[in-house]
């Protein structure tokens, strides 16, 4: 698990027009909280969190968030974002005790190729981007693999199938998916649907025809049997 120093600085203006400063400041205006401490605004540098975050481990990083010359052990516990720019407005972080189990999503990643499903034209789908797993700080792990080389047309992995490290146990349904097969149309089912189309439409331009041309014989008959 991987950790990292962010420096903060505390004692900032709470409130929107402070936090605008802060930002034009390149600084994000945050909260540490947790463990039974009060709550403490804080502000970090946008490339410094940045940098700490950028890790295989992400958001689950664990940032030794210094503040004052006091360290606290803290986990990202939400980050807000621009609704258009995206880049990040406000971050809360959540004192952890790093002996203390705690619930983090881990994201999921695909290994191998599933060259049964492709060979019938099927598509590996995933259905969960991240897991939600309960373990200690130091056991979470930076990512979740799932090998999907054995797959076939029938299989599903479901939550119970993935293969987690020693003490980390999924928090999700052990009955979820988390990676299914889609069947995709094929080029020679697409071409059997398109020729049946063209004989239903030649047969009913066909009767069509034939329609017309009784029509004008019974149109004949009765002009004759009228002069007459």
């Amino acid at each position: 698990m991987s950790e990292t120093v962010l420096l903060a600085e505390s004692g900032r203006s709470t409130g929107s027009a402070s936090a605008r400063r802060l930002r034009t400041e390149d600084r994000i205006p945050g909260v540490v909280y947790g463990h039974g401490m009060d709550p403490v605004s804080v502000s970090v540098g946008r490339r410094d969190l940045r940098i700490a975050l950028s890790g295989a481990a992400g958001l689950n990083t664990i940032l030794d968030l210094t503040v004052d010359g006091e360290v606290y052990p803290t986990l990202v516990k939400d980050i807000q974002r621009h609704p258009v720019k995206r880049n990040v407005q406000h971050i809360d972080f959540i004192q952890v005790n790093l002996n203390e189990e705690v619930t983090v999503a881990v994201p999921v990643r695909l290994e191998g190729e599933a060259k049964a499903v492709e060979a019938e034209g099927g598509l590996v789908d995933l259905t969960m981007n991240e897991i939600e797993v309960v373990t200690t700080p130091r056991n979470i792990p930076d990512e979740i693999v799932v090998d999907v080389s054995e797959m076939d047309m029938d299989s599903t992995i479901r939550v119970e199938d993935v293969s987690l490290p020693a003490g980390v146990t999924a928090v999700a349904d052990p009955e979820y998916p988390v990676v299914t097969i889609l069947t995709m149309r094929t080029p020679v089912l697409d071409a059997e649907e398109e020729a049946a189309a063209e004989a239903a439409a030649e047969a009913a331009e066909e009767g069509a025809e034939g329609a017309t041309a009784d029509g004008d014989a019974d149109s004949g008959d009765s002009s004759g049997d009228s002069s007459e």
